[in-house]
């Protein structure tokens, strides 16, 4: 595994750990906090997850979408409920979603 790939695998494990604790440790990451991100989670995790919350719609417009591709691809969240959540937003879908 390249030098790239290894760190873009230890970002997401980081991002998707911190997205399932409520304690993590913040990180900065793509214009939010990762510890942010897991206002998200249960919009995106389930199998009937409930709509967004306001706290996820701010995170998810200010985050740069673009820039979490990698991790999002990563994540092991099925990208159609990141899509739904995204739309019930307002926010567009980033290059890697569409």
């Amino acid at each position: 595994m390249g030098k790239n790939n290894t760190t873009i695998l230890i970002i997401a494990m980081v991002l998707t750990a911190a997205m399932m604790m409520e304690d993590a440790k913040s990180y900065p990451l793509c214009n939010t906090d990762t510890n942010d991100l897991q206002k998200c989670s249960p919009a995106v995790t389930g199998n009937s997850p409930p709509p967004p919350g306001p706290d996820c719609c701010a995170v998810a417009r200010s985050a740069n979408l673009e820039c979490l591709c990698p991790y999002l691809s990563l994540s092991g969240i099925d990208p159609s409920k990141i899509k739904s959540v995204l739309a019930s937003c307002g926010v567009g879908n980033p290059s890697c979603l569409s």
